[in-house]
């Protein structure tokens, strides 16, 4: 088993746990903070389930019918979570204004607060984890999964904060404006995730200094008159790149074919923590050029 799958049911598991802890609370105190909070962790596990699924099937090999494989899964599950995050800090931001305005009481203060003592414990070394996952494989599922349990570790340990301010002051409309900042710094930090995953979806080029190393790896080879058509994208964990080389016509094959070898050969070496899909198409002439003519 790959280690992004290990850490998906990690996460599964994790909210599995926090979820019958958090609704074995409820049934005693009755509290309906902490039945929120259950039903935020029975979110939490739908979404890692969905995410070991999309990774399951990502990680397939190319097939007939998906000659590049599967990645793209992860992709839309990534997505897919950073919908329901902005969509729970929304939620949060409508509950907090309502709050405000209806001044509502907290009830089963002491209750509460031993959820958020549980909650903050247990998901604390979930995110030490998922992070040290996200690092190693660089995941964009994992680490839209660290960030969402980062929110729920932010949120558990601001409220557990202004609890005990509240059960100090009994001023109640605390607790509605800690959620609002805590609404806008998951919303915020969601947007630039989901701009992530859709540019990704959308077979968005390499950086632009990568790029540029590229361009001089190429040109740096005497024997090649120039180059066109490079084409580039990305994966979670694959970078592609495509070039057609122009030689010289008289140039034999084989010292074509090596000069070809070595720009594949180098070009890894841009980024080494990723791995590489080059091809590169050998040219006696700009056919870029030629077929404008046409």
């Amino acid at each position: 088993m790959s280690l992004i799958k290990i850490a998906t049911l990690v996460s599964t598991i994790t909210a599995l746990s926090l979820l019958i802890i958090k609704f074995t609370i409820w049934i005693i105190s009755g509290s309906i903070a902490v039945l929120s909070s259950a039903i935020d962790s029975m979110l939490d596990m739908f979404v890692s389930v969905f995410n070991y699924l999309a990774v399951s099937n990502s990680e397939k090999n190319p097939d007939k019918k998906f000659n590049y494989g599967r990645w793209k899964i992860e992709a839309i599950a990534a997505l897919f979570e950073w919908l329901v995050i902005t969509l729970s800090g929304a939620y949060i931001l409508y509950e907090s204004v309502i709050k405000i305005i209806n001044n509502e009481k907290i009830t089963y203060l002491w209750t509460s607060l031993l959820v958020m003592c549980i909650s903050i414990f247990i998901t604390f070394w979930l995110v030490m984890f998922l992070d040290y996952v996200a690092k190693k494989t660089n995941n964009l599922v994992i680490k839209s999964d660290s960030l969402h349990y980062k929110t729920d570790l932010y949120s558990n340990a601001w409220i557990l904060v202004w609890l005990w301010l509240i059960y100090l002051t009994w001023i109640n409309y605390i607790d509605g404006i800690i959620w609002i900042f805590i609404a806008i710094y998951i919303i915020y930090s969601a947007f630039e995730l989901i701009k992530k995953g859709f540019l990704l979806l959308l077979d968005v080029a390499l950086d632009k200094h990568e790029v540029e190393k590229i361009k001089e790896i190429i040109t740096s080879q005497k024997l090649v008159s120039s180059f066109h058509e490079l084409r580039t994208r990305q994966s979670w964990n694959t970078k592609f790149v495509e070039v057609h080389v122009v030689f010289n016509p008289e140039i034999k094959l084989v010292d074509a074919h090596r000069i070809s070898d070595h720009i594949e050969s180098h070009i890894p070496k841009i980024d080494t923590n990723h791995s590489w899909e080059i091809l590169v198409h050998m040219d006696p002439y700009d056919d870029c050029k030629h077929n404008e003519k046409k």
